[in-house]
């Protein structure tokens, strides 16, 4: 039987990069998923995928910096999948800003993203939520440090594993356990435009920032959507059950802690 058959779980971001192959890997696993988004073309396409290999999924269009529309999405896609049993929230946005650098000022932009939108989304879902069931946040690698000229990226994502630990003691007399995972480089749209970002800030191609970047990662090489997929799948199953609070990176090495 497939580890997460019955289950019914809600990705945000779910249309493209990480959360795409979030979606795929918890519908690949048994579940039926609802995926949010801003924009409705990408969640289509991810739903479009899922469907083909003959699994169930949905769309739904939100914007987790909108807590009144968040709420009204999430309760909508519940009501679709007959209640949750999974939150995953993976949304949010990359890209610069500086506090004592010049650069632009992204700062409202991006925590409002990257943590009020989890905590919107997640307060929208708990009436919606089974008791056992998960919510896994994802967070960064720059949530365990810091890089200069990104501090509301680096605040954010710190953040969001502080509201992962204040939560699972909130959640725990529901057992309903709650995780973040920290990826490093991934392969997506985000990471690219971070490259590029860092090939024009070094005054060289892509292709060398891009190798630049792998040689800090131990295994030398970037993760793929899936490989993130595939660990918010165990999260999600029984096997998962006993582990709560935690902040894992999975990020190649970059971070052993």
């Amino acid at each position: 039987m497939s580890a997460l058959a019955g289950k019914r779980c809600l990705v945000t971001g779910g249309g493209s990069g990480i959360g795409s192959g979030i979606a795929r890997g918890l519908a690949a696993a048994g579940a039926a998923v609802a995926v949010l988004g801003r924009r409705r073309a990408p969640l289509e396409t991810t739903v479009a995928a899922i469907r083909a290999a003959g699994q169930v999924a949905t769309a739904v269009v939100g914007d987790v910096t909108d807590e009144a529309g968040v709420r009204a999405a999430i309760t909508a896609a519940a009501g679709e999948l007959g209640g949750l049993d999974v939150l995953v929230n993976n949304a949010g946005v990359g890209g610069p800003n500086a506090c004592a650098l010049p650069g632009p000022e992204r700062w409202s932009e991006i925590v409002r993203a990257n943590l009020d939108g989890v905590f919107f989304a997640t307060r929208a879902a708990l009436p919606h939520l089974a008791d056992g069931g998960r919510v896994i946040n994802i967070s960064s690698v720059l949530g365990r440090f810091g890089v200069p000229g990104y501090t509301a990226y680096c605040a954010s994502k710190h953040g969001v594993i502080g509201l992962t630990k204040a939560l699972a003691l909130e959640l725990s007399p529901r057992r309903i356990t709650v995780n973040a995972i920290c990826p490093g480089w991934v392969d997506t749209d985000m990471a690219t435009q971070g490259l590029t970002l860092m090939a024009d800030g070094l005054g060289v191609t892509v292709d060398e920032a891009r190798r630049q970047a792998m040689a800090a990662v131990p295994i030398g090489r970037i993760l793929q959507p899936e490989e993130i997929g595939a660990h918010v799948v165990w999260l999600a199953s029984d096997a998962a059950a006993g582990m709560t609070g935690q902040a894992i990176s999975h990020c190649g090495g970059q971070v052993m802690w």
